[in-house]
């Protein structure tokens, strides 16, 4: 219990942090966001509209920092992120809602399709180490080293364009709109499946090296050699001695992975033109939308913060150690 507190305190205050980052984020920046917004929109704004606005995101200058700060955390207990400049002051929640789905979707999938292979294969090749498993790793680890953008563009030249198996781009086919039916299924996945291959192979090498390495330690420790000396079936000791204290520390860089999942892939959305995360955040970078970049930056923030808090509770499962060197 003492651990699980420390862990949640610990988290508490960092989530605090986080916040506390993301409200001062714009007032550190050169102007605010609606000075940005009256620029663009130049003769179109009256001084009471440029008010109002600024009372609509908090940064009323008849308030203090303080009470702009307050009023800051009740529009966020309340779910209000502010409203979006670039996309028509649509509410900053309704914005990031509309993309967080596909960029989930696509690299959550990838993302653990390619830690399960990967570990696995690690896990393998480190228990037949030295025999013709190692040529796995020289072999995973080129793929890793490749620039993703230029995996990705060979990934359409001869999947899309050579061989037409699989659409060059998009989430969807043109013309089509979202709808839960076995047809846009179908084209979700078709167009899909290029940019979540290519996320697997380039990201299988760290996975397959990080858990055979683990495991060729492992195999050296006594209670390994202890569960083989009272005949143990080998995949037993594997998968109970072995790869159990093998995979701790992959389930930390798991972890994380699976919290910058909602950052996106940056380089394979503008690659495939793919409709995430990663693409929403530059767009938002390139006009200048403040209140979306804020909004991304504190789901991607607490996002990886949960991610954390579920590798902790796991790690502290598998390995009773944590808990009593924390207690």
């Amino acid at each position: 219990m003492r651990f699980f507190l420390r862990r949640t305190a610990f988290y508490l205050f960092t989530a605090w942090a986080a916040i506390t980052i993301n409200f001062f984020l714009p007032r550190f920046l050169k102007g605010d966001p609606v000075s940005a917004y009256i620029a663009k929109n130049q003769g179109l704004i009256s001084p009471d509209a440029a008010a109002a606005l600024r009372t609509l995101f908090g940064l009323d200058k008849n308030q203090s920092l303080l009470e702009q700060y307050i009023s800051y955390w009740k529009l966020l207990l309340s779910g209000d992120l502010g409203r979006s400049f670039s996309k028509g002051l649509a509410p900053v929640t309704d914005v990031i809602a509309s993309a967080l789905p596909w960029t989930i979707g696509l690299v959550g999938i990838a993302t653990i399709i390619s830690f399960v292979i990967g570990t696995t294969l690690g896990a393998y090749a480190g228990w037949r180490r030295g025999s013709k498993a190692d040529a796995l790793i020289p072999i995973t680890t080129f793929f890793s080293t490749v620039p993703y953008f230029w995996l990705g563009l060979i990934a359409i030249a001869f999947f899309a364009t050579t061989l037409g198996w699989f659409p060059a781009s998009h989430a969807y086919d043109k013309g089509a709109s979202p709808e839960l039916t076995w047809d846009f299924i179908g084209q979700v996945i078709n167009h899909g499946t290029l940019p979540a291959l290519t996320i697997v192979v380039s990201s299988l090498g760290g996975w397959v090296l990080g858990m055979r390495n683990m495991m060729v330690t492992v195999m050296d420790e006594d209670y390994v050699t202890v569960a083989q000396a009272k005949g143990l079936p080998p995949r037993k000791v594997l998968i109970n001695y072995a790869a159990r204290n093998a995979v701790l520390p992959q389930l930390s860089s798991f972890a994380l992975s699976l919290g910058f999942i909602v950052g996106g892939t940056l380089v394979m959305e503008l690659v495939f033109s793919y409709p995430g995360v990663g693409k929403l955040l530059l767009d938002a970078t390139n006009a200048k939308d403040y209140p979306l970049m804020q909004g991304l930056f504190l789901i991607i923030t607490l996002t990886i913060l949960v991610a954390n808090i579920l590798a902790d509770v796991a790690y502290a499962i598998l390995d009773p150690r944590t808990r009593q060197s924390e207690a």
